[in-house]
């Protein structure tokens, strides 16, 4: 009897381990090597990874030789600074190469035609994000729409899509509005005090996410900037520790990261609860008769709803799309300002051109319309320069699901793609000589060149959702800033690009403000 219960006992557990040994060889050797192969068969090769890790010491070890020190001088060559290792490969491996992280192999992919194959509507059901990203930032924006594959994806993009619909844009205009006005208030304030010199970087942030959590979540700043700032310590702790997601069970290691990290999204999820909870009770007490008209009410809307397809919108998925939409919602529009600004102070003749547009299309009025905002043609110009030179996103990545073709490539499933666009923005080839120069000419109606792989906000299907919101922000923005003061860059700026998930001035940007006369 005794034997019996041992065996009943032992059995299950041996199969269990069996198992756990069986998907672990698969996973981090049959698998990848499998790949490996079949892309030698094409001619495609890399460096030789190591036992697990892959090429992960390499590539941290180039970046931070590359990034250990700033810059000289404000150069916009920053492709070999944030990107060593596709400078390295490419020149030794070609176009195409294969490197890994861990035991994800990753094809370095920048032929055009293919990128928009595949970023085409032909498959954005069968390629998505990869285990090791969607583990990486599991705790910091979970299974929200960034990181949504597949059916949820295409379900998740549905049921969000309606918040950035045009006449909402109309609507919260108003709201960008106001929140640039305090903002510009509170640089007046400072500069009236005595102060000429400001990091508008952090200006910048503290405004995006007012205007974030106004039109999203309908919460004042007050209420956001403690999720904001856990999320940007989320950010900075998900950024370190993903270089440790290649190992077996590393999620599951008791150390500081995940200890951190693990305490970290509570506390975002509490205080997302507590914005849920108050929304949710005054529906129920019959306060209100409905969960509210922007992001966070239709997403509420969506946990009544059964569905037939068996989609269920659940709580946890309603904070993993708050925390996605709190972070891209401020998060890459404040770096856009950012840049943008750093690129006016430094470029004061097309400060002028811009200043001078604002005040014939707005006829001196204190903030732009709709109608005016689509009408800055040449504001709209910087922005995309902006965007070709500091894009938010400098790596594009997609996993094929299933095997695929591209071209004459054959692709296995598991194999994930990485799209360099910040390289592909600054390729001599695609985009001229002065490719490295700041010069928005080139987004010029008469000059611009259609077939140009431009793709700040990606491209197809899986586009930024809130494309539409963020260039409507940043004009609002740009140009009541612009018509309320000229700048130059501080002496005590220093050019250092760095990429923690997105492309960051290392040392903030520090600018002079000059108030413009009446």
């Amino acid at each position: 009897m005794a034997t019996i219960l041992i065996l009943a006992v032992l059995v299950p557990l041996l199969c269990f381990f069996l198992r756990v040994a069986y998907v672990t060889i698969s996973c981090y050797w049959l698998t990848p090597r499998y790949i490996k192969k079949i892309m030698e068969k094409q001619g495609v090769y890399g460096p030789k990874p190591q036992f697990l890790v892959g090429n992960i010491m390499d590539m941290a070890s180039l970046i931070g030789n590359s990034t250990s020190k700033d810059m000289d001088w404000i150069d916009h060559n920053i492709v070999g600074r944030l990107l060593p290792h596709y400078v390295a490969w490419s020149k030794q491996y070609g176009k195409r190469f294969i490197y890994w992280v861990g035991s994800e192999p990753r094809m370095c992919l920048t032929e055009i035609d293919m990128i928009k194959e595949l970023l085409s509507s032909k498959y954005c059901q069968v390629s998505g994000k990869s285990w090791i990203q969607r583990q990486g930032t599991k705790h910091f924006i979970g299974k929200g729409l960034l990181m949504a594959n597949g059916n949820d994806w295409y379900h998740q993009r549905h049921i969000v899509a309606p918040a950035f619909m045009a006449d909402k844009l109309k609507r919260n205009m108003g709201y960008m509005v106001e929140c640039t006005k305090q903002m510009l208030e509170a640089l007046m304030a400072v500069v009236k005090s005595g102060e000429t010199e400001v990091e508008i970087g952090e200006y910048m942030t503290h405004l995006t996410a007012d205007i974030i959590s106004r039109t999203e979540f309908d919460s004042s700043y007050e209420m956001g900037k403690q999720i904001f700032h856990l999320l940007t310590s989320l950010q900075h702790l998900c950024a370190q520790s993903n270089r440790y997601v290649c190992l077996p069970g590393s999620q599951f290691f008791p150390s500081k990261f995940n200890k951190e990290i693990k305490s970290l999204k509570m506390e975002v999820e509490k205080l997302l609860m507590e914005i849920i909870q108050r929304r949710k009770e005054c529906v129920e007490i019959g306060r209100s008769s409905s969960y509210g008209n922007d992001l966070l009410g239709m997403l509420l809307e969506e946990t009544q709803k059964t569905r037939a397809n068996g989609f269920s919108f659940t709580l946890q998925m309603v904070m993993d799309e708050c925390k996605t939409f709190f972070f891209a919602g401020h998060e890459t529009t404040a770096l856009l300002l950012t840049w943008t600004v750093m690129l006016l102070a430094t470029n004061p003749s097309w400060q002028d051109k811009v200043r001078e547009e604002v005040f014939q299309v707005c006829y001196g009025e204190e903030a732009p319309s709709t109608d005016q905002v689509s009408r800055l043609s040449v504001l709209n110009m910087v922005i995309n320069e902006s965007l070709r030179l500091y894009p938010p996103a400098s790596l594009l990545p997609r996993m094929a699901f299933e095997d695929i073709k591209l071209g004459e490539l054959h692709i296995p499933k598991g194999l994930s793609i990485w799209i360099p666009a910040l390289a592909i923005h600054h390729n001599e080839e695609l985009w001229g000589k002065d490719v490295n120069e700041f010069n928005p000419e080139r987004f010029a109606a008469k000059s611009f060149v259609p077939g140009r792989p431009f793709m700040p906000f990606a491209m197809g299907p899986r586009n930024c959702i809130g494309q539409a919101f963020a260039m409507m922000e940043a004009k609002v923005i740009l140009s009541m800033l612009i018509a309320r003061f000229s700048f130059t860059i501080s002496k005590n700026y220093r050019h250092a690009p760095i990429s923690v998930l997105t492309l960051k001035p290392k040392h903030g940007v520090q600018i002079y403000l000059k108030p413009l006369s009446p």
